[in-house]
């Protein structure tokens, strides 16, 4: 029998010599936890390069945990942040030419259990922004705004969290990898009700996370720009795996 390699191979070879040409797919998480920065997080960054290239993904977003379980003490992050670059650093580092690492975040306030996912940071707005998590989401919000990123708040409806004010982010999660499908069922619902923007993301804490969610686009992601238009325009498919 032949491999499933080879004959792939064979079938691409075929359309080119008969002048078809298929379009390509790039496949980008939008949801991952290192190991060496969110406490939930069991895998280092260098080993979750390797497992998404192995996976065919071109790329990741980093969004570690921007919470009170992150960082010691608690109450002064804006002090912490080379730590909190640490697992973007590393995995940046590690990932080559052939592979986009950009930075996102994972921001929970104090006293509350809401998850928010903001897309299109950089370096400057961390070492610059103060204690985030004594910020609440209206001014998030605003904050964001005036620098042009995107706050999605993640998977709504997991057990313990509560809906935000739709006025005050511009999209949701409505696939995550580690929500079950009743859930993120309804954060769909929710979304389209409110006529929200829709990502989807892994989730990624441990291996068995793995390439679970994502998003497939037609043109490759090389920098926190293009994610960002790529958002904005709804311009890719969600990759949703139960």
């Amino acid at each position: 029998m032949l491999n499933i390699d080879i004959c792939f191979f064979i079938i691409l070879k075929s359309l080119t010599i008969y002048g078809i040409i298929l379009p390509m797919e790039y496949k980008y998480e939008l949801h991952c936890h290192t190991g060496c920065v969110s406490r939930c997080g069991r895998v280092e960054p260098e080993e979750i390069v390797k497992l998404y290239k192995n996976e065919g993904y071109n790329g990741i977003v980093v969004t570690d945990h921007y919470s009170p379980m992150t960082f010691k003490p608690n109450w002064c992050p804006q002090k912490q942040i080379d730590f909190y670059l640490s697992g973007y650093r590393r995995m940046k580092a590690a990932a080559g030419n052939d592979f986009t690492v950009l930075l996102g975040i994972e921001l929970r306030h104090y006293g509350t259990a809401n998850d928010y996912l903001i897309y299109g940071i950089d370096e400057d707005f961390l070492y610059n922004a103060g204690n985030l998590m004594t910020v609440m989401e209206k001014h998030v919000y605003q904050l964001a705004h005036s620098r042009g990123y995107l706050v999605y708040q993640a998977h709504p409806f997991r057990v313990g969290m509560r809906r935000c004010n739709p006025d005050y982010i511009d999209g949701v999660e409505v696939y995550n990898g580690k929500t079950d499908l009743k859930a993120n069922t309804k954060a769909l619902e929710w979304a389209k009700a409110n006529n929200k923007l829709m990502v989807s993301g892994s989730d990624f804490h441990v291996v068995k996370n793995l390439a679970r969610g994502g998003i497939i686009t037609d043109k490759p992601i090389n920098n926190n720009s293009e994610l960002l238009e790529v958002l904005k325009k709804q311009n890719f498919r969600r990759l949703e795996r139960y």
